[in-house]
């Protein structure tokens, strides 16, 4: 069985390769993903999440500390950089992850990062402005929403 720390480094190096057929890999059939951006992904949406943000980051770049586990709970903190597609801005994203992993795969992963940091990058003086507010976060999520639906095909 692999050792969950070795799950989380093929995670990241997968993602680091932009391979999301390998991150979809890492998960259980029913798992849950929540970010400030997709707050609730369950089971296949969560590897058609990862797809989409491979194949549209041409210029991603992701690193990430070894992970730590404790108490059954599997945690790394990573960064990504990339050029946010809406706005054609540079992002350089520091993200909190926690990962609950059973029989090898994970079924709970949670990202957490500064979402009004993040909206400053990648939305510009809008972000900065209102970044902090419900109003700009339910705007992105739902524009994030429409985007996984469209690029499923549906």
């Amino acid at each position: 069985m692999i050792q969950p720390e070795s799950l989380a480094d093929r995670f990241y190096a997968a993602f680091a390769r932009r391979d999301h057929a390998t991150m979809a890999a890492c998960y259980a059939p029913g798992a849950q993903f929540s970010d400030p951006v997709f707050p609730d992904l369950r089971g296949e949406r969560i590897g058609l999440m990862w797809r989409m943000l491979c194949e549209r980051g041409t210029d991603l770049r992701v690193e990430w500390a070894p992970p730590r586990e404790s108490d059954g709970i599997l945690t790394t903190d990573w960064q990504a950089w990339y050029t946010f597609r809406a706005t054609g801005r540079p992002v350089h994203n520091r993200i909190a992850a926690s990962m609950v992993v059973q029989d090898g795969l994970i079924v709970r992963h949670r990202d957490t990062f500064g979402f009004h940091r993040w909206a400053a990058q990648a939305l510009g003086w809008k972000g900065r402005l209102l970044g902090w507010t419900p109003l700009v976060r339910g705007a992105v999520r739902r524009e994030a929403a429409r985007a996984l639906e469209k690029f499923a095909g549906g």
